[in-house]
Order: structure tokens, then sequence, then C-alpha cells
């Protein structure tokens, strides 16, 4: 897989960008406050499919950065995710599908889960309103600290990232409107992250059945990737000099282009 700081910084700057596009060609206007939590909550996104990895987390060895994102807790979900992956892959898979031993990139790792898990959350947020979105957001930041701020994260360990993630939810909740498009921009920025994860991990070694359960060559489970000539080394030159310098430069680009309408927002609030 990809490493998760690179995942997420490709989360954040497909947002911005999109965010941007939207802008200027589809007058799709954000409020400060909707542009900055679809950005966190993408990146948060673009690492929660990884939530399948588990790995011997447990007992400290191997799982992937979202296992280990809120100590405890998350390696017990990462544990019961792989679980699940692994036994709905068991049991919807075809002869040809093979047999695995884990359940990591199978489930999660498709688009059938992206837009289940979007329109789930964007559902409960419309829903119930901000009690449903306040967990969802300290869910979301608490990944993309993981992945944007990486050694930070690992440094000051699960307890800060949590009461930080607390804070930020509580926090990013109360600048939100009460109700409306903002609660279904953030189901559609996890979705988005979703969907950024899988094609991040396509260009490594190890395909995702990014189709399931379409059917391909008598596969439900059919992995999609690059050839191995092609493939990206996991942590090598390509991922760290041009894959994160590049992502940095797009959202950092994004960023400056959306600077106008931050700005008339932020002065129309004032007013």
């Amino acid at each position: 897989m990809v490493m998760g700081p690179t995942h997420a910084l490709s989360g954040a700057a497909v947002w911005l960008a999109g965010s941007a596009i939207a802008d200027a060609f589809y007058d799709f206007h954000q409020t400060p406050a909707e542009l900055v939590v679809g950005t966190i909550v993408c990146a948060g996104g673009s690492l929660l499919p990884d939530l399948d990895c588990a790995g011997r987390v447990l007992k400290n060895r191997g799982g992937s950065t979202v296992a280990r994102a809120f100590g405890p807790v998350t390696m017990v979900m990462a544990e019961a995710t792989e679980r699940i992956a692994w036994g709905f892959y068991s049991i919807t898979r075809t002869k040809k599908d093979g047999k695995r031993n884990n359940g990591h990139r199978t489930l999660t790792h498709t688009w059938f889960f992206a837009a289940l898990i979007g329109v789930l959350f964007g559902w409960l947020g419309w829903k119930f309103g901000k009690p449903a979105v306040i967990p969802i957001l300290f869910f979301m930041i608490g990944l993309a600290m993981r992945g944007l701020m990486a050694e930070v994260a690992r440094e000051k360990g699960w307890f800060v990232v949590t009461v930080v993630s607390g804070v930020g939810a509580f926090g990013a909740a109360r600048l939100l409107p009460p109700d409306g498009r903002a609660y279904w921009l953030i189901g559609v920025a996890v979705a988005a992250g979703c969907v950024i994860h899988t094609l991040g991990d396509i260009i490594t070694k190890m395909g995702c059945p990014l189709f399931f359960p379409l059917p391909i060559k008598k596969q439900v489970w059919f992995e999609i990737g690059v050839p191995d000539k092609m493939a990206v080394k996991v942590g090598g030159t390509v991922e760290k000099k041009i894959l994160a310098p590049g992502f940095t430069i797009v959202a950092g680009i994004s960023a400056i282009a959306l600077l106008p309408e931050v700005r008339a927002a932020i002065v129309a609030l004032l007013q």
C-alpha cells in the first residue's frame, strides 16, 4: 500500500483541486468552514479503507496507520473489520477468486464500499444533524492527523490525537450550519477519500477489486492494477520525490485559487 501520509495528502490535494474547479467553472461555492471540513474529511477518508489491515497490531506488530489512530479502540476496530471483510470475501467469492487468509484489500477497497459509506455518513448528518456529524468529524480528523501530521501524531501518541480530534470535531461542528448540504458534503468527502485511496493502491504491486460485485473474467473480486514494471515501490523514490511533492504543489495552487472565494465569504460574514 502507499504510505499513510501520501494517501492523506492526496485526499487533501484532490478535494482542494476539485473545489477550485467547481468554484471557477461550475459556480459551486463553499463557505470557509465547508472547505476546511471537506479537505480534512477527504484526507481522513483517504486512510479509511486500511481499517481492514490489522496485521498483528494487538501485539504491537504490523497493522495500518488507521489501526493505530486511536490506540486500543481502533486496534480492536481493525481486527473486527479485517475479519468481517475476510468473512464477506469468503462467502461471496467465486472459484476463480481463490482463497485468502485475511481480509486486507477486499471489501473496504472497493468503490461499492466508498459509495456505501459516503451515502451512510451523508444521510446520518442530514437525518440527525450535529449529534451524528460530531463523531464522524472526530474520527476523520484523527485519521487526517495521523496522515498529514504523521511524525507529530506518532510522537504525541493516540491520547493526544484523541483529545485534539474531539476539540476539532466540536469546533468544526459549531462553524457548520445547523443542517443542509454541508452534511452531505461530508459524505461526499469521505467517499472521495476512499476512492482516492484505491487509486493510490492500484499503482503498487497489489491491485484492488474496485468494481466488486461486477463480474470480470468470472471473478467478482477481480483486482485492478498496473503491470509490475510500472508499479510504485512503497516508501520508494517515486512516492517520496514525485508523488508527495506533487500533491503538495497541487494543494498549494488550489488553495491559492480559492483565496478570493474564502476572502469574500469572510467579508460577507462580518458585514
